[in-house]
């Protein structure tokens, strides 16, 4: 294998060649240890955790007003993974593993719930995943990272561990040796900052943490206590350890690449088990592992137990891996596998179509299926050496093929509200095979699309030629047939007529064999419900789910909404109660608000998740948010006219959709108006594309130009335009644009010439306000007189020299 770097320094190395900062940088460290108890403002952005090990000894979550918002309900599920189900014949499970340590966002100011941008990494391959690491920590923020809830919530869904970080970077990188020894610090027999680890995970409901460290000028005696820390900390909780390959017994760092003598008691210490796993440092060989191997066996301990590394954060899957000394053919896995940074898919991504393509390609390979996975590919695909695990073992089982990312959000087929939003903790569980189709004639398309949906923000979509059966795999299932289950399937027909489309289960005593049962016809052009009656399979248990089209179409067309399997009619929850605002903060005085609100759950332990609304004047509510929490942080409430207050509702929504009563409360308005303010300010924004995932449209409106080069909107596109939804018709008096020198850029990247255009209906034509030719200025200022609620500003030359990228760093529309 090609030199590898240790964790940090490739890190370090690899963040020039992205745009975006990962969570790991080398920052000198602050005179005042920042920390989420600084939260002060009740109103505020609640954010993930961190600590350095002297301030998580001063962390109460009674006392932290963040906490509470940062805790994930969502347990771990049991999966199941039928060798004779995997897509791929290659595939192998129960033998090596994949870990994935992935940055979701920096250490500080990462939002709790999600947020009002679209572009995030909505992860969705659970399937072949074990341990995900929230990676992250900094010496100039902090050391300990708790994940966020919105992870741990998807992940648990999908039955996949959750840890948070704790790193200590080298010395040159601002890492301090007296870090390493105030967090093996003792009070009597106890270690005061492991047992606020354990506190940590058991609150917010993840299962361990993942310890990095690779501060040098230690001495045995250190490495020692590190050791007794991981050991006194598995002896009283079930907080799990994966230990990286960096500090040997010597308390030196010394990569070792391997399972050897120098590291392993910090995996199995003699009759102690030290950590549930360890991560091998990525310049492994095969002599290495194989010695790891032999090591792991005497230890006492799986291979399994061993991640061997591989850094994809600067190539993804042009990255090179020896692939045949991990994973060798028709042999037993060697190790399992360690993934670092697999978010260069979303990264490197120009668009958010590029990045699901990204992300097929790198973990089902170059044909986007997991049963023609290419072994002689570079990069075969993961789905080709490690098979699926599905969490999908009881009843109900629900989807709505909803991401966790979306542009607008569904409920039951109702628009309730526009703009674009993320949030894991509302993802559904993704299929286990994307894709997998089986036919004789042409093959079908599926696909995630993200312009209509059921509920929340995508659907599935099957598109192509229709000449033949098609049967689409969907899901390993394990669930029981009682006498009242039945199979839902929600579908939306470009016109009325047949659906040429079956419901398609296998039972385990024939898990290859599907029965289909016909949906039949829809009767119109919208969303419809057909219920299946399951009965005469009682007894049986279903192995797999999917859909078979018949018949002839040469442009088939249809969008599944919804799929579930239950007992019975779908449950109705009881309501929450006692729906309180906690706080309140301006965003614009007098015109929009951001709140804390907090509830007592619904008793039953059948809610999904809760709804927030408010209501309107002419009856309608819009959607503000959903979290399966009892507390949740709405981003912005913006007042309607003069009104004096506002009514909030939070509904539960049950585990087959059912909905509760609401509870409500009001939130009052203060002073009178504001008089002129930028409406467009944190509003819904689209656009033609963007340059990466962190340069979307939504940085062109979070009113700030000082975050850097990445705080703005970037775009390569042919067509060049930049669209933000008002919420509804405004007086607008004057646009302004802060072009690229305004965000600190070169004068030369400054827009040359641009057009702005409104409208007050998505159906009506655009009408063009200002029309602007050679630009040469940082920011510039457009009158106007008009009522619009879209707004859009159109680049026909982005800059003064040839250089093709639009770069916008605030896009403001002011009027009341």
């Amino acid at each position: 294998m090609s030199r590898r770097l240790p964790l940090l320094l490739s890190a370090v190395l690899a963040t020039a060649a992205l745009t975006a900062t990962p969570a790991a940088r080398a920052d000198p460290a602050p005179a005042v240890a920042p920390g989420p108890a600084a939260t002060t403002a009740a109103g505020n952005q609640p954010y993930a955790s961190y600590w350095y090990p002297d301030t998580i000894l001063t962390w109460d979550p009674a006392t932290d007003p963040d906490a509470r918002f940062n805790r994930s309900r969502v347990p771990l599920q049991p999966r199941t993974s039928d060798p004779a189900l995997r897509a791929n014949p290659n595939a192998r499970a129960g033998e090596g593993r994949i870990a994935s340590l992935v940055s979701f966002g920096p250490t500080s100011n990462n939002p709790s719930q999600g947020s009002a941008d679209p572009n995030y990494y909505a992860f969705g391959y659970w399937q072949y995943v074990d341990k995900l690491v929230f990676w992250g920590g900094s010496a100039g923020e902090g050391l300990i990272l708790a994940p966020n809830p919105t992870v741990i919530d998807a992940a648990h869904r999908n039955g996949v561990k959750v840890y948070g970080t704790v790193f200590f970077p080298p010395a040159a990188y601002g890492g301090q040796t007296q870090w390493v020894r105030d967090f093996v610090q003792k009070s009597g027999s106890r270690y005061p900052v492991a047992d606020k680890l354990a506190q940590a995970a058991q609150y917010y409901g993840f299962d361990g943490w993942f310890i990095n460290q690779e501060t040098g000028g230690g001495d045995s005696s250190l490495a020692t206590e590190v050791r007794n820390l991981m050991q006194y900390t598995k002896a009283r909780s079930g907080t799990e350890f994966m230990w990286y390959d960096a500090m040997t017994t010597s308390g030196a760092v010394n990569w070792q690449n391997a399972l050897t003598s120098a590291n392993s008691p910090f995996l199995q210490d003699g009759s102690k088990r030290t950590s549930d796993s360890m991560f091998l440092n990525f310049d492994w060989s095969r002599s290495g592992l194989d010695s790891s191997r032999a090591l792991a066996r005497q230890l006492g301990r799986s291979e399994y137990d061993l991640y061997s590394g591989i850094d994809t954060e600067a190539n993804g899957y042009n990255t090179g891996v020896d692939w045949n000394t991990l994973f060798p053919a028709g042999q037993p896995h060697t190790t399992s596998l360690g993934l670092y940074r697999p978010e260069w898919t979303w990264k490197s991504a120009t668009d958010r179509a590029d990045f699901y393509a990204k992300d097929a390609r790198y973990w089902v390979g170059p044909n986007g299926d997991p049963s023609r996975a290419d072994p002689a590919a570079a990069w075969p695909g993961l789905a080709g050496y490690v098979a699926e695990s599905s969490p999908v073992t009881s009843k109900p089982f629900v989807t709505n093929f909803n991401t966790g990312q979306g542009d607008f959000y569904n409920a039951a087929g109702t628009r309730v509200a526009t703009g674009g939003w993320n949030n894991l903790s509302l993802q559904d569980v993704p299929p286990t095979y994307r894709w997998t189709v089986d036919s004789a004639g042409s093959r079908l398309t599926p696909s995630v699309d993200f312009t209509d949906a059921y509920q929340g923000g995508s659907s599935l979509r099957l598109t192509g030629t229709l000449d033949a059966a098609n049967t689409v795999r969907l899901y390993e299932t394990r669930l029981p047939v009682a006498a009242d289950t039945r199979l839902d399937v929600v579908v939306r027909t470009p016109a009325a007529g047949p659906t040429k489309l079956k419901a398609a289960v296998s039972f385990t005593d024939a898990p290859s064999t599907f029965t289909t049962l016909d949906l039949g016809a829809n009767s119109g052009t919208g969303w419809e419900k057909h219920s299946l009656d399951l009965s005469p399979y009682a007894g049986r248990t279903i192995a797999q789910i999917g859909l078979r089209a018949e018949g002839a179409d040469p442009a088939y067309d249809v969008r599944i909404g919804q799929l579930a399997v239950h007992d019975g009619a779908a449950a109705t929850p009881a309501a929450p109660t006692g729906l309180t605002v906690l706080g309140a903060s301006d965003v614009t005085a007098g015109s929009s608000q951001s709140l804390r609100l907090s509830w007592t759950a619904a008793p039953g332990g059948d809610v999904h998740h809760y709804e927030v609304y408010r209501r309107n004047a002419d009856g309608s509510r819009a959607f503000l948010g959903a979290t399966p929490n009892d507390a949740y942080f709405v981003g912005r409430l913006d007042r309607a006219g003069t009104e004096d207050t506002t009514t909030l509702d939070v509904e539960a929504v049950s585990t087959t959709y059912g909905r509760s009563t609401a509870a409500s409360t009001t939130v009052g308005w203060n002073g009178t108006p504001s008089t002129g303010s930028n409406l467009a300010l944190n509003r819904p924004a689209t656009a033609s594309g963007q340059c990466n995932a962190a340069e979307g449209p939504a940085k062109a409106v979070n009113g700030t130009v000082t975050g850097g080069n990445g705080d703005k909107w970037c775009t390569l596109t042919s067509g060049k335009w930049l669209e933000v939804d008002l919420g509804s018709a405004k007086q607008l008096s004057r646009f302004v644009v802060k072009h690229a020198s305004a965000g600190g850029e070169s004068a030369s990247y400054n827009t040359r010439d641009f057009s702005i255009q409104v409208r007050s209906t998505s159906t009506d034509p655009w009408t063009t306000v200002a029309t602007v030719t050679g630009n040469t200025a940082a920011t510039t200022t457009h009158p106007v007189a008009t009522t619009a609620r879209y707004v859009r500003l159109v680049v026909t030359k982005p800059t003064q020299t040839t250089d093709p990228a639009a770069r916008i760093y605030e896009f403001e529309a002011w009027g009341v």
